[in-house]
């Protein structure tokens, strides 16, 4: 992170880091950069370092030292996607041997990453729940290069204590990796509390409003700041200049979207508790979740993401889904709008058979910004 920002309050970087006035008109808004190439003057002559935007843009450029300068980080780097900015990770730290310890609750397009292409290159990896360090300690073994956390995690909203996990990983001589999408940097700083990498889909709410597809990796450290860049260039699965454009765009109401998120997610769950057709209400702001106060330690509060368990099992769940009418049925997450999904046959379809299959009956909600009243008559009215 620069220091021109490191003193500042995380509303004012999110606005202002890597958003320099452009030198030659003076917009407050950095350029689309939409070009492939750049003039030399004379050969080897790049002007800012740019030679071609597979390797840097400075769209690009705007948006990396932003991501750096919201997670803390020594080092920002942008991808097309967010499994592209994970298969980047992967390769560029691991070799055919090696061993993964992963969490048992995960993006499902995570696992089969993980499952179907990782583990064909000789890769292996253990299944934890990472809610539990002493169980996270016990799958470490003398291969081990990475462990893998999401937190909270998805679909399940489990909470891991990224401190205690980090001086996991520390004793073990491994590297910590985050998984920070569903908190937003905003929420939850993994850097420093001692991961060594955080994971976001930019998809979700670093874009926020649903019309960007992009994913990123930070780092606590230079040196592997560069090693993953190299990788990045060398693979090419880069975000281009309009994606990266749109991101820092809904980056500068990160802080404020991700407070209504919070505001409407609480009064939903709380709701949705009182409800007789909800077994189970999923939500780390809930004093009764088990994470309830390793989320309260770590997190700014406690998020947009809800899922919850109906009665009636797999069919009730889909029905619900198929009610509600302000809740858009959907994937994904993190926009302005309020979708609601059932993981089993959607998101999480790649895990069934796993140890990571969620229970038939779960809804997942991505709670919007839209007035609450509005979004908790959809949802009575779709549970009947």
């Amino acid at each position: 992170m620069s220091d021109q920002h490191s003193h500042q309050s995380f509303e004012t970087r999110a606005i202002h880091a890597g958003n320099t006035a452009d030198p030659l008109t003076g917009a407050v808004v950095p350029p689309i950069y939409q070009v492939s190439t750049y003039k030399q003057d004379g050969v080897g002559g790049l002007r800012g370092g740019y030679e071609y935007s597979r390797s840097a843009n400075p769209t690009r450029t705007a948006l990396e030292e932003n991501l750096a300068a919201l997670e803390g980080g020594r080092r920002g780097l942008a991808f097309a996607s967010g499994l592209a900015a994970e298969d980047c990770l992967l390769r560029a730290l691991l070799a055919p041997g090696d061993h993964v310890v992963i969490p048992n609750d995960a993006y499902g397009g995570t696992f089969r990453l993980f499952a179907k292409v990782v583990q064909r290159w000789g890769v292996d990896f253990s299944v934890a729940n990472t809610s539990d360090v002493d169980l996270v300690r016990d799958a470490v073994n003398d291969r081990t290069k990475l462990i893998w956390v999401e937190t909270p995690s998805n679909p399940l909203l489990g909470i891991t204590d990224i401190e205690a996990v980090a001086g996991v990983a520390r004793q073990a001589g491994v590297k910590l990796v985050v998984d920070n999408t569903f908190a937003s940097p905003y929420l939850q700083q993994p850097l420093a509390l001692g991961a060594d990498v955080v994971v976001h889909s930019l998809t979700k709410y670093m874009g926020g409003h649903s019309d960007v597809v992009g994913g990123a990796l930070v780092t606590a450290d230079e040196s592997l700041g560069e090693e993953l860049a190299y990788h990045q260039n060398a693979m090419g699965a880069v975000a281009g200049p309009f994606d990266s454009w749109i991101v820092l765009r809904g980056i500068k109401t990160l802080a404020v979207r991700m407070d209504r998120h919070s505001e409407n997610a609480t009064r939903i769950a709380e709701m949705l508790t009182q409800h007789p057709e909800v077994t189970q209400v999923l939500y780390p702001g809930l004093p009764e979740h088990p994470g309830h106060e390793v989320a309260a330690k770590q997190m700014r509060s406690f998020g947009g993401m809800i899922s919850f368990r109906v009665r009636g099992g797999e069919e009730a769940a889909v029905e619900v889904c198929n009610r509600a009418q302000l809740f858009t049925l959907g994937e994904s997450l993190g926009g302005v709008e309020s979708l609601i999904e059932h993981p089993g046959r959607m998101t999480h379809a790649s895990v069934a058979g796993s140890a990571l299959e969620v229970p038939a009956d779960l809804v997942r909600l991505s709670v919007g910004i839209e007035n609450v009243d509005d979004l908790l008559a959809d949802l009575r009215q779709a549970l009947g």
